[in-house]
């Protein structure tokens, strides 16, 4: 079984690099027979911008641009989908999103049917969101942002494409034992990943 995990972080030493780091590492500690793929977004310097070419795309006018097959390649090799990334105003960095409006494309991701209707296509793929905030709990209750996230990221984007949401994890800076215990949860998440393919 193979993961794809995505992180849009800029600085190597951060603690969504050591999170992805940790989980990697308890996917390979679970099984010799698993493996997983990084795709460092602000490393490899991927283009989060919607051009022409993307639009082209969605119209059915054009293949999909060289940056975008390839991202296509890579979810297609993968099992499961892990996304780690820092909570910018409560949802996603601007790369992880435009990563997401760019690589989840019609006719890949969905598909508009004759009928007008939506043919889910990413119903195989499994999700897991760990999210790094920095605000605590009770702020995330109140405002009902954690419920928003997952509105918006859970549903209405993994469920418009028929991506199962698998975990999905808030990992706050207010939590007893920070930044420890979210290396030591990041590492049991990814011994579990493929805990019931084995």
């Amino acid at each position: 079984m193979h993961a794809l995990i995505v992180i849009a972080h800029p600085n190597q030493d951060s603690l969504t690099h050591a999170v992805a780091s940790r989980f990697s590492q308890g996917v390979t500690a679970s099984s010799c027979h698993h493996s997983f793929e990084i795709a460092d977004l602000a490393a490899e310097g991927f283009d989060p911008r919607f051009t022409q070419a993307d639009i082209d795309l969605h119209l059915k006018k054009a293949m999909p641009p060289p940056d975008v097959a390839a991202e296509h390649a890579r979810l297609d090799r993968a099992d499961e989908l892990v996304l780690v990334y820092p909570v910018y105003w409560w949802s996603f960095p601007g790369l992880v999103k435009g990563w997401i409006d760019r690589v989840f494309t019609q006719g890949w991701a969905y598909e508009e049917g004759a009928d007008g209707g939506l043919i889910k296509k990413l119903a195989h793929l499994k999700v897991h969101l760990i999210a790094i905030g920095g605000a605590d709990q009770r702020t995330y209750a109140r405002h009902g942002y954690f419920d928003a996230m997952k509105t918006q990221i859970d549903h209405g984007i993994f469920g418009y494409c028929g991506a199962r949401i698998a975990t999905s994890e808030l990992l706050l800076a207010s939590d007893t034992g920070f930044p420890t215990t979210h290396l030591e949860a990041a590492h049991a998440l990814g011994s579990k990943i493929f805990a019931s393919q084995q």
